[in-house]
């Protein structure tokens, strides 16, 4: 069983995340690569924003007895092929998984457009994801 106490603390840890990333939203480009500070806060929330997402992941899927993930992305694959998240929300939080290998493993440098598009636009996926994991935990518990 799901130990909701555990997702309920994880879920709210991602909402203190979202609020302090908030504070950077109206943040342009030239802004973001002039401050080393900025980047490292912003690149630091945004890879612990993804791992807390990965880690409900996993909970999930070991909870529910599903198929063992190959990659972090794949861990949101597995909630896709289950019906838990979109297809939509699965292609997104695919790329920021791919985006959290990059800032981890500096496979390449990080693009700071990237960075400030999912400022601008992705922060949104966190909450649809929270949502959508927040329904599975209610259908389980009833």
């Amino acid at each position: 069983m799901v130990d909701a106490s555990l997702i309920g603390r994880k879920i709210a840890e991602l909402e203190g995340y979202l609020a302090q990333i908030a504070e950077y939203k109206a943040i342009s480009v030239r802004e973001y690569k002039k401050d080393w500070k900025t980047q490292r806060i912003i690149e630091r929330t945004l890879h612990l924003m993804i791992e807390l997402c990965i880690d409900i992941a996993n909970h999930v899927i070991s909870d529910k007895g599903l198929r063992v993930p190959s990659s972090y992305a794949d861990a949101f694959r597995v909630l896709m092929e289950n019906g838990i998240i979109r297809k939509s929300l699965f292609n997104r939080l695919e790329k920021m998984a791919k985006f959290r290998n990059i800032i981890v493993h500096q496979y390449e440098q990080v693009d700071p457009e990237i960075v400030v598009s999912i400022l601008k636009n992705n922060l949104r996926d966190f909450e649809e994801y929270k949502k959508a994991i927040l329904k599975t935990i209610s259908e389980k518990n009833k």
